[in-house]
């Protein structure tokens, strides 16, 4: 079997890259033919531009960039949900209270124009908060957020598990989740550029199978205590929060991304940023049709 080389680029680490480790400690990817270089950017921003310019082969990103980068010439496309929707806790200095307690705060983001960010404005928007009444800093992925939080960089933050709970457990406050307001909005995706996923099919479906493979392997509760050991030693994580985390995944479905998903996405990112011309329809920036074909081929 000739093996081929897929070079991966996640934004940070975290029970959201679990199939990952699954996928490469099971061999899941070498079963599929590839093997997969992967690289943790730390940032959304930094990734999107090297996997626009041929840097990274795929890249796990946020649905929304996906959208921008096609309105400004890119040629990307979303293949698959790489994670569950986004189920980020908005968690909050000890002082905080209430959503009025953020007025004239610092919000820490990863990027001022993220999906996560954007979506951030409209649960607070939604809340009462307009955009004059509390300032957005940007400190990178979940980590860096975390970190940002604990130094006093600011007092407000979504975060995905672990990293919610490692605060909340250190006297952190929470406000509630995304999927309190957006429960359909899809969570990261797996993007690549067009040429290349034309010109590396079998890499493409390769890389897919592998990760339905983990997927299902995760969903696995008999498979919970080896799971748990895969996870990192540098997320820092104790056995209580790793075990929740893990039977937090098995409760959720499979991760999939939708065509009415995508139209969400495609709403939120054309009022943010005032586009003037009609929108494209998912299937612009969504091509299911390696995902289909990797899941024939596992049926």
């Amino acid at each position: 079997m000739t093996i081929r080389n897929v070079r991966l680029a996640v934004i940070s680490e975290g029970t959201s890259s679990w199939p990952l480790y699954v996928a490469e400690a099971r061999g899941f990817f070498q079963r599929a033919g590839i093997d997969v270089d992967m690289t943790v950017t730390g940032s959304s921003v930094k990734q999107l531009e090297q996997l626009i310019a041929g840097g990274y082969d795929i890249g796990f990103q946020q649905s929304d960039h996906v959208v921008r980068a096609v309105e400004s010439g890119g040629d990307l496309f979303a293949f698959m949900a790489f994670a569950h929707a986004p189920e980020l806790s908005l968690i909050v200095a000890p002082q905080i209270a209430s959503f009025d307690d953020l007025r004239n705060g610092t919000i820490v983001v990863d990027g001022a124009r993220t999906g996560y960010a954007l979506l951030l404005r409209k649960l607070l928007a939604d809340r009462g908060l307009s955009a004059s009444d509390y300032r957005m800093q940007e400190f990178g992925g979940s980590q860096e957020r975390q970190d940002a939080m604990r130094s006093g960089g600011g007092i407000a933050t979504l975060l995905n598990p672990p990293f919610d709970r490692q605060l909340v457990a250190e006297g952190f406050g929470s406000l509630g989740t995304t999927w309190d307001c957006f429960p359909t909005y899809p969570g990261p995706v797996g993007a690549a550029r067009r040429a290349w996923a034309a010109a590396n099919p079998q890499a493409l479906t390769g890389f897919i199978s592998a990760m339905h493979d983990a997927f299902a392997w995760l969903k696995d509760a008999r498979n919970k205590s080896e799971a748990i050991a895969l996870l990192p030693p540098r997320l820092n994580m104790d056995a209580q929060t790793a075990s929740q985390a893990f039977d937090d995944y098995v409760r959720h479905p499979v991760p999939a991304i939708s065509a009415e998903g995508m139209r969400e996405v495609i709403d939120i990112v054309w009022d943010a940023e005032g586009y003037r011309g009609a929108k494209g329809g998912a299937d612009k920036y969504l091509d299911t049709r390696y995902l289909k074909q990797a899941l024939a081929a596992r049926a």
